[in-house]
């Protein structure tokens, strides 16, 4: 056989269980589909499907076929992937990890963008708030809002600062104490970022000084809308990236805690697998992310890019 295409078309015929779905999945008609099935079955000397008025279904040999064809086919396609995404800076897939808050609000209008800017690239976005072992090859790349990693092994490049707020609603202060000083925070009041459940450490800063203090454990979550959500409805105090908290502050429904005291920011990372060299289609991201992220408010690029 000189094509891999008959492999294809009567695989699909199995997997919808008719010519007609087969044609409409791969954009053909069915008497092309049912054209190249029955030559398949020439070239191969076995009659493969039984065909009735009402379904289609696999005789003893074209079952065997199916399940000798089916791996060989996806590897054809991984493979062809794969090299596709090492020579094509503009076509093919990528498959892209964002926290969950980021990817809220941030990913639909930046994948929106992108895909009208590069229509032969499709995305596959996972958003999740655990990070990602990028060295298990299940994404191309991962974005993460995280301090630099420690694992040698893996390739990073910050894109800029995130500042951060220490932040709640007005109406938290109607039945506890405002802090004056870092050293005023009791832990039962201020909420954990974490994914483990232990308790957040804070570091404030305020002319030349530093002092840091520990959240509480009463209510730790990996998700910083949630914790924005409980800030909003006066149960505590939090720590967040000012991506999350801004509009809050902006409408007068939040309010800066010891704004005499600055918070360390975060950094805005992209983390690869160990490439010796960025293959083209992820360097096309890359670059289009961080052009993208520079023309939004909020973000800190003063410091530059390192990695």
């Amino acid at each position: 056989m000189q094509s891999i295409k008959p492999i294809r078309v009567f695989l699909s015929v199995v997997e919808h269980g008719s010519f007609a779905g087969a044609a409409r999945s791969l954009r053909m008609t069915p008497a092309s589909i049912t054209r190249i099935v029955a030559q398949l079955e020439a070239d191969l000397g076995q009659q493969l499907l039984l065909r009735t008025t009402r379904q289609v279904s696999l005789t003893g040999m074209g079952a065997m076929v199916a399940a000798r064809y089916r791996p060989v086919l996806e590897e054809f396609d991984r493979i062809t992937e794969e090299i596709e995404r090492t020579t094509r800076p503009d076509r093919g897939r990528l498959t892209i990890n964002a926290p969950m808050s980021f990817g809220m609000r941030l990913m639909p209008g930046l994948v929106a963008s992108f895909r009208l800017a590069y229509p032969h690239i499709a995305i596959n976005l996972q958003l999740t708030d655990t990070l990602v072992d990028i060295l298990e090859g299940t994404c191309d790349l991962a974005i993460r809002i995280s301090d630099p990693p420690q694992d040698k092994s893996t390739i990073w490049r910050r894109i800029c600062r995130m500042p951060r707020s220490v932040v709640a609603a007005p109406s938290l202060f109607e039945r506890i104490s405002r802090p004056a000083a870092p050293e005023d925070l009791l832990p039962d009041h201020c909420l954990s970022y974490g994914a483990k459940g232990v308790a957040e450490t804070w570091t404030f800063a305020s002319g030349g000084l530093s002092l840091s203090v520990r959240a509480g454990t009463e209510v730790v979550s990996n998700n910083g809308e949630f914790l924005h959500a409980l800030a909003l409805s006066g149960n505590g105090i939090v720590n967040l990236p000012d991506l999350l908290v801004r509009d809050g502050l902006n409408a007068g429904v939040l309010e800066v805690v010891l704004p005499d005291w600055q918070i360390a920011p975060l950094n805005l990372m992209l983390y690869y697998p160990p490439y010796e060299k960025l293959p083209p289609l992820v360097a096309t991201f890359t670059d289009f992310f961080e052009a993208y992220i520079r023309d939004l408010a909020g973000f800190d690029f003063g410091a530059g890019p390192a990695g």
